[in-house]
C-alpha cells in the first residue's frame, strides 16, 4: 500500500468547483474568534461541496492569512458572504425556504444520529462562538437544534471538530436520499 500523490487524487479545479452541483447545505458561523477555526470550516466545506458559508458578527473574512493557513485556498472555492447580524442571516435563509438548525445543547435538541433531513430539504447549520456557543437570541429563531452526543467530562468539541462531525454526517444523510 502506498500513499497517493496529489496528482493522482483527481481533484477538481476552483473553476470546476464553482459550477459543480452543490450540497443543499449552508453553514453559518456565529461570532467565531479563531481564524484557524474559520479556515478549517472552509476546508471541510470545500471537501463536501457545501453551497455557501455565511460569516457573521466578529467572524473574520477572507482574504486573511490566518484563515488561509488552514483553508489552503478553500476560501477561494467555497462561496461566502458576510452579514453583521446572525439573526438577519437566519431570517434571510428561512425566507428562502431553509430549515435552520443550531449546533447547540438546548432543551429538546435532536441528537445528531437521530437527525433525519427530509428529501430535498434545504438546510442551514449554525456553529457558535468558541466560548459562548450559538447566541440564545439566534437559538430562539432557529427551526431546531442538533446536539452531538458526548460521553466524557467535557461539554463541547472545538468548533472545527464539531463542523467536521456534523457536516460529514448531514452530507452523508443528504447523499443517501
Amino acid at each position: 500500500m502506498r500513499k497517493l500523490r496529489n496528482n493522482e487524487l483527481n481533484r477538481i479545479s476552483v473553476e470546476e468547483y464553482k459550477i459543480a452541483k452543490k450540497t443543499p447545505l449552508v453553514v453559518i458561523l456565529d461570532n467565531i474568534r479563531s481564524c484557524n477555526n474559520i479556515g478549517s470550516v472552509f476546508r471541510t466545506s470545500d471537501a463536501l461541496l457545501i453551497k455557501k458559508i455565511l460569516l457573521c458578527g466578529i467572524t473574520a473574512t477572507p482574504p486573511n492569512k490566518d484563515i488561509h493557513k488552514t483553508a489552503l485556498d478553500a476560501e477561494k472555492s467555497v462561496d461566502w458572504e458576510y452579514l453583521e447580524n446572525t439573526e438577519d442571516a437566519v431570517v434571510k435563509l428561512q425566507k428562502n425556504g431553509y430549515k435552520v438548525y443550531a449546533i447547540e445543547q438546548v432543551e429538546n435538541s435532536i441528537l445528531l444520529p437521530d437527525f433525519k433531513p427530509a428529501e430535498n430539504e434545504k438546510i442551514a447549520i449554525i456553529f457558535g462562538n468558541e466560548v459562548k456557543g450559538v447566541k440564545q437570541t439566534v437559538v430562539n429563531i432557529c427551526d431546531g437544534s442538533i446536539e452531538i452526543p458526548q460521553y466524557g467530562t467535557k461539554h463541547s468539541f472545538n468548533i472545527s471538530v464539531s463542523a467536521g462531525i456534523v457536516l460529514w454526517d448531514v452530507f452523508q444523510k443528504i447523499q443517501s436520499k
